[in-house]
C-alpha cells in the first residue's frame, strides 16, 4: 500500500521543502545559534561542566515530572533512526567531513536549545495534577500575544510529530524486524499498537517514566558497543579523526581539484542531518522541557539540562555511529545501495560479525519506539492547548488516531506523508525561531539572573517580580513557592 498526494500538491510540497530545507532554515537555525552563543558568551562552553552537575538533582520532582524525566523524553524523540541511518546518509553524500559540521551544528544548537527550553519553563502553566504544560505555543501566546501564530505552530507540530513521524518510525521498526527476523509488517504493527497503547493512555507521567528507564539503557548499550569497536581499532582512531577534519575542509580532495564542491557537500549534509537529529530550534523539545519540576527552582535550570540533550544526541551518539562507519573503511560506501541504515549495519557487521546487523535492527526498534511515545507526548500537549475545555475528548480522539497511524505506517509506503511532515516541521521551526529571537531578551535576562545568583554562592531561585516582562505573564500556580512568598 502506497500513500500518494495529487501531482499538484506533491509539486508544491516538494518546492516548499526545497526552499525551507535547502536554504532558509539552514541559515536561520545556524544564524540564531551563533547569535545566542555570542549573547551568552559561549554558554555551552563556559557551563559545560554545570550541565552534568545539575543531573545530580534532576531526578527530584516532588511527585511530578523530574528534570531527568523531561530530558529522557526529549532524548527519546531526538535519538531515533536519524542517529543510525541519518549519520550514514551524511557520510555517504557529504563524506566523513560531514561529521565535523554535525559537531559544529550541535555546538551552536546547544545555545539555541538553552534559550527555547528556558522560555518554555518561564511561561509554563499548571496542569492541576502536579505537572505542567508549555512549549512554543504557550510562550508565543503569553510572551508575544500572538494567539493565531501559536495555533498555527500547534497544528504544524501535531501533523508532523504527533501523526506523520510516528507512522515513519513505525515503518522503520516494521521493515527492520521483517528484514532481520522475518516478522510480517502487519504483525509488528499489531505488536507496536499493543505496547504503545497502555503507555500513551497513561498520559505524560507514564511516558516520562518509560523514557526514564528505556532511553538511558538503550543509549548506554549502543555506546558500549561503539567503544568496543573503537577499542578493537584503537590504532586507527587518530587516522579516523584526521580523515573527518581533512575532509571537512577539502584537504582530502585537494589533489583532485574538487575542493569547493566537496566542502559544500560536507557542510550541507552535516548541517542538515545534525539539525534533523538534535532538533535544536525546531520547537519540539521545549514541550518536554516545560513539563519538568526544576531544581534549582529556576527556568534556566531546565535550559542547561536540555542543552545536555543536544550534546548527548549529536556529539556522543551520532559520533558513535560515525566511528563505527569510518573505521570500517571507505570500501563499504562503494555501492549505491549502501547509503542509509544498510551502511551502518554492514559497518558494524564488519567489526563484530553477522550479529551486528541484528543488533542494529534491535537498536532501531528501541530508538524508534521511544521516539513514537515522545512524539505522541508533544502532540498531546498541543492538543490540550488547542482544545481547552474539550481537551479530554480531543486527547482521546488523538490517542486513537496515533494508534491508527502506527498500524498504517507499519504496512504502508509513506514517501508522500514523510515529505508533507517535513514541510510541517519546517514551518513550525520557522515560527519557533522567529518567536525565540523576539523573546531572547527574556531568556538572556533569566540567564544573567541565574548566573549572578550562582556566582554569589546561592542556589538560583526564580522571582518573577524581578522581571518586568514576565511579572504579569507567569502562571502563579506554576511557581507556587515563589508566588506564595510575595
Amino acid at each position: 500500500m502506497d500513500f500518494t498526494l495529487p501531482p499538484l500538491l506533491t509539486s508544491l510540497v516538494d518546492r516548499g521543502n526545497g526552499l525551507l530545507w535547502g536554504s532558509v532554515l539552514i541559515y536561520l537555525l545556524i544564524g540564531a545559534g551563533i547569535y545566542f552563543t555570542v549573547m551568552t558568551r559561549g554558554i555551552q562552553l563556559r557551563y559545560f561542566g554545570h550541565m552534568f552537575k545539575l543531573l545530580g538533582s534532576s531526578r527530584q520532582s516532588n511527585g511530578g515530572i523530574s528534570s531527568f524525566q523531561a530530558l529522557s523524553t526529549s532524548l527519546a524523540a531526538r535519538v531515533g533512526t536519524g542517529n543510525l541511518a541519518g549519520v550514514a546518509v551524511a557520510i555517504y553524500f557529504g563524506g566523513p567531513g560531514a561529521i565535523f559540521w554535525m559537531w559544529m551544528t550541535a555546538m551552536v544548537g546547544m545555545a539555541t536549545s538553552f534559550v527555547e527550553s528556558t522560555l518554555a519553563q518561564a511561561y509554563k502553566t499548571d496542569h492541576g495534577d502536579n505537572t505542567f504544560r508549555g512549549g512554543p505555543a504557550r510562550y508565543i501566546e503569553r510572551g508575544l500575544g500572538l494567539r493565531w501564530l501559536a495555533v498555527l505552530f500547534s497544528i504544524c507540530l501535531i501533523i508532523a510529530f504527533g501523526l506523520a513521524f510516528n507512522s515513519v518510525q513505525a515503518n522503520s521498526i516494521a521493515q527492520a524486524m521483517e528484514q532481520a527476523f522475518a516478522i510480517p509488517t502487519w504483525a509488528m504493527g499489531l505488536v507496536l499498537m499493543a505496547i504503545v497503547a497502555p503507555i500513551i493512555f497513561g498520559g505524560l507521567k507514564s511516558i516520562a517514566k518509560v523514557a526514564e528507564l528505556v532511553v538511558p539503557l538503550m543509549a548506554l548499550l549502543y555506546l558500549v558497543l561503539a567503544l568496543v569497536v573503537v577499542g578493537l581499532n584503537i590504532s586507527d582512531l587518530p587516522a579516523a579523526i584526521m580523515t573527518i577534519v581533512r575532509s571537512a575542509f577539502g584537504f582530502e580532495q585537494a589533489a583532485g581539484g574538487a575542493v569547493g564542491y566537496a566542502v559544500s557537500q560536507a557542510i550541507m549534509n552535516g548541517i542538515q542531518r545534525g539539525l534533523f537529529s538534535n532538533e535544536a530550534g525546531m520547537g519540539s523539545a521545549p514541550n518536554a522541557a516545560a513539563t519538568a519540576s526544576t531544581r534549582p527552582n529556576h527556568p534556566a535550570a531546565q535550559g542547561f539540562i536540555q542543552m545536555l540533550g543536544v550534546f548527548l544526541d549529536t556529539l556522543v551518539i551520532c559520533t558513535a555511529t560515525a566511528a563505527i562507519i569510518i573505521m570500517a573503511g571507505p570500501e563499504l560506501m562503494a555501492g549505491d545501495e549502501n547509503n542509509g541504515i544498510q551502511l551502518t549495519q554492514m559497518a558494524l557487521s564488519s567489526h563484530v560479525g553477522d550479529w551486528g546487523g541484528m543488533f542494529i535492527a534491535v537498536a532501531i526498534l528501541l530508538f524508534a519506539f521511544t521516539s513514537v511515545i515522545a512524539n505522541y507526548s508533544y502532540g498531546e500537549s498541543n492538543i490540550e492547548y488547542l482544545a481547552g475545555r474539550r481537551a479530554p475528548l480531543a486527547v482521546m480522539i488523538y490517542r486513537l488516531a496515533v494508534l491508527a497511524m502506527i498500524m498504517i505506517g507499519s504496512v504502508a509506503s509513506l514517501g508522500a506523508i514523510w515529505n508533507f511532515a517535513d514541510l510541517s516541521m519546517g514551518m513550525m521551526a520557522i515560527i519557533n525561531l522567529v518567536a525565540i529571537l523576539m523573546l531572547s531578551p527574556v531568556a538572556f535576562a533569566l540567564f544573567r539572573d541565574y548566573e549572578a545568583q550562582l556566582k554569589a554562592g546561592k542556589e538560583p531561585v526564580f522571582d518573577p517580580s524581578r522581571f518586568p516582562k514576565l511579572v504579569n505573564k507567569v502562571d502563579p500556580k506554576a511557581w507556587p513557592a515563589i508566588n506564595n512568598k510575595r
